[in-house]
C-alpha cells in the first residue's frame, strides 16, 4: 500500500470525523467480502483509526459501530453469494482461484457450525470465505444473523482497541519516550513486512511449483542449446525437481536485483539519496534505551555468535557422516566470506560518519548472517513436511531483519550496504542450495541438528550480546561537533548561536535549552547535590519495566532519558518539587559546538515533571508546561559560579550560562 495514499487517507479521516464513518464502513465491508478481503489492508487502517479515536479526533463508539456494520454487511453479501450459487460457487471466478481457502473454510464450518462465523473473524485469510461457505451449506438465517452480528461487533472492538490504546497513551508517553516508541514501531513494522514477504512468497511458489516446473520443461524443449543446462536441474520424476525449480526462479530474480543495485552503486560512486534519507532518519531516532537494545541486536552478526552455531552444525554433519552436506555448509561460509571481502575491496563506498573502520559494501555481518541462516534453512527445510518447510526461512528472515535494522539504526551502514548484503548472501546460498539439492537425495533427521544450531545460537547471543553493548555503542557514537568557538567569544555573545530548543517536530517536546555550561560537570554536580538535588543514573530496561509496578512510590520511579542531537544525557539531576508527585529536573548534554581551548561545553534543560498513571497500568514522569519555577530554582542553587543570564534571541527564554572552573567573587 503506498505510504502517501495511506497518510492522506488518515489525514482525511482526522479532518472529517463523522464523514469518515462511511470510509470506516467501506474498509470493514471490503475486508469481510469474500475474496476481496484477502487483499484489503484493513488491519493497519483500523489501527490508525483507533489511534485517532484515542487522540480524540474520532468518536469511539461511532467508529466501532461503523466498522461493525461494515463487517456485518460484507459477511451478509458473502453469505448471499454462497446461498445463491450453492456448491457451483467453487467453479465461478474468482472463487475457483482459491480452492485451498474454500476447503479450509468448509472444514472450519463443518467442525464448528455457526460458531465458525465468530472463529473465522480472527483466523486471517479464511475469514471472508466462511460466511460464503455458511450460505452455500444453507445455514438458517436465525442462526447466522446473531452469530454474524456478535462477531462483527467483537471484531470491530478488538481491531480498533490496539490503536485506541496507543492513541490514548501517546500524549502521556511521547513527551519522554517518543523516539523509543517510533523505533520499536518501525522495527515491528519491518519484521512484519519481512514475515509477510517470506510467508506469502513461499506459499505462492509452493502453489505454483508444478506449473513452474512444467513451464521450465517446455522452455528446455524449445531451447535445446541453453535448455540442456536447465534440464540438468529438472527431472520430472524426481521429488526434488519442484524445489529446484523454485530455487532457480528465486536465483534469477534475486540475481537481477543484486546486479541492478551493484550497477547503481558503482555508477553513482557513493551512497544513494535514499541512503542519506534513511541514515538521517535513524540518527534522529537515537534514544538511550533504544541504543542499548539495538547494540545488542547488532551482535547477532558477530563471529562470536554465528561462529559457534555454524561450528556445531558442521560438527554434527561430520559426526553423522553427511559429507556432502558438510562440504556445502563449509563452502557456503568460507567462500561467502571470501567473496564478500573481495567485493568490499573492489567497491569503494564512502562510509557513514558513524561507521567504524572496516566498513564496506556490502555489509559483511549482514551477508554472513544471510548465508548462515539461509543455507541452514536450505539444509533442513527439505526434511520437513509440507507447509512446515517455510519456518526455517522465516527464522532466517527475522534474524537478518533484526540485524540489518540494528546496524542501520546505529549508523554502521548505508541502506544499500544492508540490502546489498541480503541480496548477495541470498544469491550465494541459492547457488549452493541448488548444487546441494541436485546431489543429495538421502534424508536425515533434522530435529537434533536444528536444536543444536538454534540452541547454540541463542546461548551464544545471550552470553555475547550484553557484553558487547558498551563496545558497540562506543564504536558507533554520534560524531563530535564541528563548530568551534573561542571561549571568550562564546561568553560574550556566540552562545546565542547555539540552539534555544530541542529539535523536535512536536512543539510539546521542544524543551527550552536554558543552561549553557563551560567546564567539567563535577563541580556543578557537587554544588547541586549540596542544595538537595540528587543524581539519577540513566534509566535502563529494568527500570522501565518497574514503571508497571503501582506499589512503588513516585520517588523511586525513574525519569525516562532523552536525547539531544543523538546524544544521551551526560547528567540528570532531580530536586523535590512542591509535592511528592512533582520534581524539578536538570538534563545536560554535550553541546553542538566545541570550545577552541578544549574546555567541555554543555547544554542543559530545566523542567518540572509530574508523576501520573495515565493508563492505570504505566506510571510515568511527564513534563509540565514551562512556568519558570525549575529555572528559578536552578539559578538560585548555582549561585557562586561565574555566571551571566540573558534571553535567547531565538526564543526569548532566559538562558543561564556559567563557568564551572571559576567562582564569582
Amino acid at each position: 500500500m503506498p505510504t502517501a495514499w495511506f497518510d492522506s487517507t488518515i489525514a482525511w479521516i482526522s479532518a472529517h470525523p463523522y464523514g469518515a464513518g462511511a470510509l470506516i464502513f467501506l474498509v470493514a465491508f471490503c475486508d469481510a467480502l469474500a475474496v476481496v478481503g484477502i487483499v484489503v489492508p484493513a488491519l493497519p487502517l483500523l489501527f490508525a483509526v483507533g489511534a485517532l479515536v484515542g487522540l480524540g479526533h474520532v468518536d469511539g463508539p461511532y467508529a466501532v459501530g461503523c466498522a461493525a456494520m461494515g463487517a456485518f454487511a460484507g459477511d451478509a453479501l458473502s453469505f448471499w453469494i454462497g446461498h445463491r450459487w450453492g456448491p457451483t460457487m467453487r467453479g465461478h471466478w474468482p472463487f475457483r482461484r482459491y480452492p485451498q481457502l474454500l476447503d479450509r473454510g468448509e472444514t472450519l464450518f463443518r467442525r464448528h457450525g455457526s460458531k465458525s462465523i465468530l472463529i473465522a473473524r480472527f483466523v486471517g485469510a479464511v475469514r471472508p470465505f466462511v460466511p460464503a461457505i455458511a450460505g452455500m451449506l444453507h445455514l438458517p438465517l436465525k442462526r447466522y444473523i446473531p452469530a454474524s452480528a456478535f462477531a462483527a461487533v467483537l471484531w470491530a472492538a478488538a481491531f480498533l482497541a490496539p490503536g485506541w490504546i496507543f492513541g490514548a497513551s501517546y500524549d502521556a508517553v511521547a513527551a519522554v519516550a517518543d523516539r523509543l516508541a517510533l523505533v520499536l514501531g518501525a522495527l515491528l513494522a519491518v519484521v512484519a513486512l519481512m514475515w509477510a514477504t517470506v510467508l506469502y512468497t513461499w506459499r505462492w511458489f509452493a502453489g505454483h511449483a508444478n506449473n513452474l516446473l512444467a513451464r521450465a520443461l517446455r522452455w528446455t524443449h524449445a531451447h535445446p542449446h541453453l535448455g540442456r543446462y536447465a534440464a540438468a536441474l529438472i527431472v520430472p520424476k524426481r521429488p526434488e525437481s519442484a524445489a529446484l525449480a523454485i530455487l532457480a526462479a528465486s536465483l534469477l530474480a534475486i540475481s537481477w536485483a543484486w546486479f541492478g543495485l551493484l550497477a547503481t552503486v558503482w555508477a553513482r560512486g557513493g551512497p544513494l539519496l535514499l541512503d542519506h534519507s534513511v541514515q538521517a532518519t535513524m540518527s534522529a531516532l537515537r534514544n538511550p534505551l533504544a541504543d542499548r537494545m539495538m547494540a545488542a541486536l547488532a551482535a547477532l552478526g558477530d563471529a562470536a555468535v554465528l561462529g559457534p552455531a555454524a561450528a556445531v552444525a558442521l560438527a554434527w554433519l561430520l559426526w553423522r557422516r553427511r559429507w556432502i552436506a558438510a562440504a556445502h555448509w563449509l563452502a557456503a561460509l568460507a567462500f561467502g566470506l571470501a567473496l564478500t571481502a573481495g567485493l568490499d575491496a573492489v567497491v569503494d563506498m564512502p562510509r557513514p560518519s558513524t561507521a567504524a573502520e572496516g566498513f564496506g559494501f556490502p555489509s559483511i555481518a549482514v551477508t554472513m548472517a544471510t548465508i548462515t541462516f539461509g543455507f541452514f534453512a536450505v539444509l533442513i527445510a527439505r526434511e520437513l513436511p509440507g507447509r512446515q518447510r517455510v519456518w526455517p526461512y522465516l527464522v532466517a528472515g527475522v534474524a537478518v531483519t533484526l540485524l540489518g535494522f540494528a546496524r542501520l539504526y546505529l549508523g554502521a551502514h548505508w541502506l544499500s550496504d544492508v540490502v546489498g548484503g541480503v541480496l548477495f548472501g541470498t544469491v550465494w546460498l541459492l547457488v549452493l542450495g541448488i548444487a546441494y539439492r541436485r546431489h543429495v537425495a538421502r534424508s536425515f533427521s533434522m530435529r537434533p541438528l536444528a536444536l543444536a544450531f538454534y540452541g547454540v545460537f541463542v546461548v551464544a547471543t545471550l552470553w555475547h550480546a550484553p557484553r558487547s553493548v558498551d563496545t558497540t555503542l562506543a564504536r558507533f557514537a554520534p560524531p563530535p561537533p564541528t563548530q568551534m568557538l573561542a571561549q571568550e567569544d562564546w561568553w560574550r555573545g556566540a552562545w546565542a548561536s547555539l540552539p534555544a530548543q530541542r529539535n523536535e517536530a512536536d512543539p510539546d517536546r521542544r524543551w527550552h535549552l536554558d543552561l549553557q555550561v563551560a567546564g567539567p560537570l563535577a563541580p556543578l554536580q557537587r554544588r547541586l547535590q549540596a542544595q538537595g538535588w540528587r543524581v539519577q543514573p540513566q534509566a535502563d530496561w529494568i527500570g522501565v519495566l518497574g514503571l508497571l509496578d503501582d506499589d512503588k512510590s513516585a520517588a523511586l520511579q525513574p525519569v525516562l532519558p532523552a536525547t539531544l542531537d543523538g546524544h544521551p544525557e551526560a547528567l540528570l539531576l532531580l530536586h523535590v518539587g512542591e509535592s511528592r508527585d512533582e520534581v524539578h529536573a536538570l538534563r545536560l548534554w554535550p553541546a553542538s559546538a566545541r570550545l577552541a581551548d578544549g574546555t567541555p561545553l554543555w547544554l542543559g534543560s530545566s523542567q518540572s515533571l509530574r508523576y501520573g498513571r495515565p493508563l492505570k497500568v504505566l506510571g510515568i514522569w511527564r513534563p509540565l508546561p514551562n512556568d519558570g519555577h525549575a529555572h528559578a530554582q536552578l539559578r538560585t542553587d548555582l549561585r557562586g559560579f561565574t555566571s551571566m543570564e540573558a534571553p535567547h534571541p531565538q526564543s526569548g527564554q532566559l538562558v543561564l550560562r556559567l563557568r564551572t572552573g571559576t567562582t564569582a567573587h
